[in-house]
């Protein structure tokens, strides 16, 4: 019996969240798309489920639609515990997707915590920041493709929603509220989302709440959601990175794991965004020399951002009439050619994604559309598994904006310490 459902808005997003519970052993499965049947609720079902929605880059009306979806299917089959994931730099469509779920669960009220004070994501005065920052003047403030552009949580609500929102923290909780409402709860050290949970677990009004990965750590002791915990597998030291990811913080992590070592292959604008070239004479070289190269120096970085940020992609895309969102799409479903590939030709490596779009291209890809994550090996750094041909395969993911500087270098010594 699913006990939790949570959405999320792109794969990445998911598995940060879903692997909370995975590690403190509850029965968790993440699945990519909208598709799960919840007529099948018996002792086959996970405990938690995690659903990838990919509505991060839809447009709000669409994303409503979707999440409203997903939601009345899991109350008309019993599910109780709705927990709609958002982005901690508050991407996406938070205000629309909040008023589907409000609307869909039937409850009075959505309980909102959107700060990961770990990873110093806090909202303070409704404000939320990211490191200090106002998050619209943070790397969020700068995605080419969903630009954070208001720091205000309730006015972000209210660019895609009528919803009131209400400003609650951990020592101002409402005993109620006009119906329907988002309550709001500033958040700025880790004791204060563990009393907020606690709180509300206690008075039986978790049935419907949103917040990102650092409200899902606190969450499975509090939702006494535990079992036995898997021990993690070996992995291979030869490791593969896979970059779809442009954000500022991934960039300065694959400068300095170049700088130590790493051999980097920067695909060009063809290899991204010409149709059918990957599989062209020329474009099967191309990826059967990227093998070989990870073979020769055991350390390999696949990247698709440009060097010197000359913007020779953007250049082709206007030559070839693609819009950004084209661009995207044919950026991830190419590297998760890529990637089909490497695997395919029996490459011997620990696999990381960046990006939930480069992920969610590798799925479709090979046609798989289940994951299990087991563990965490940095905060946001998820090692996950799944099901192919009768295989199981390892394959680690981070999000964009997770990680020091020195994230890809500490990962690599830390899977050597661990052989």
């Amino acid at each position: 019996m699913v006990r939790l459902l949570i959405i999320a808005d792109d794969f990445t997003g998911a598995l940060d969240t879903g692997v909370k519970f995975a590690e403190e052993g509850a029965v968790t499965k993440v699945v990519a798309g909208t598709g799960w049947d919840f007529s099948h609720m018996g002792d086959e079902a996970p405990e938690v489920l995690v659903v990838n929605a990919e509505t991060r880059h839809l447009t709000a009306g669409e994303a409503y639609q979707v999440v409203y979806r997903i939601i009345k299917k899991a109350k008309d089959a019993g599910v109780e515990c709705i927990f709609k994931k958002t982005d901690s730099g508050l991407r996406g469509n938070i205000g629309s997707e909040l008023a589907a779920a409000l609307e869909a669960s039937g409850e009075p009220v959505l309980h909102f915590i959107p700060a990961f004070p770990k990873m110093k994501r806090i909202t303070k005065d409704g404000i939320h920041y990211i490191d200090g920052v106002p998050v619209h003047k943070s790397v969020f403030g700068k995605d080419p493709f969903e630009p954070v552009i208001n720091s205000d949580v309730a006015e972000i609500i209210g660019e895609q929603s009528d919803v009131p929102v209400i400003r609650a923290d951990a020592y101002h909780i409402p005993q109620s509220a006009e119906a329907p409402s988002v309550i709001l709860y500033d958040v700025e050290r880790e004791e204060e989302l563990v009393m907020i949970g606690k709180n509300l677990a206690e008075q039986n009004r978790l049935r419907v709440f949103a917040g990102c990965a650092g409200l899902a750590a606190v969450l499975p002791s509090i939702l006494n959601m535990r079992g036995k915990e898997s021990p993690a597998p070996r992995l291979s030291e030869n490791i593969l990175i896979i970059c779809g990811s442009i954000n500022p913080v991934t960039k300065k992590q694959l400068d300095y794991a170049q700088s130590r070592g790493f051999s980097r292959i920067r695909m060009t604008p063809e290899q991204k965004l010409k149709e059918g070239y990957l599989k062209s004479p020329e474009g099967e070289a191309a990826i059967q020399s990227w093998i070989r190269k990870l073979r020769d120096t055991g350390r390999c970085i696949i990247d698709t951002n440009d060097p010197n940020e000359d913007g020779e992609t953007v250049k082709y895309a206007e030559t070839e009439n693609m819009g950004t969102e084209v661009m995207r799409e044919k950026i991830a479903w190419n590297l998760g050619y890529v990637l089909k590939r490497f695997m395919e030709c029996g490459a011997e490596c620990t696999t990381m994604v960046t990006g939930g779009d480069t992920l969610m291209g590798f799925m479709k890809q090979i046609r798989v559309d289940e994951i299990t994550p087991i563990c965490e090996m940095a905060p946001g750094i998820v090692l996950s598994s799944y099901k192919k041909g009768g295989g199981s395969y390892k394959i680690i993911t981070k999000s964009g904006g997770f990680g020091g500087e020195t994230l890809l270098t500490d990962l690599a010594e830390q899977i050597v310490r661990k052989r």
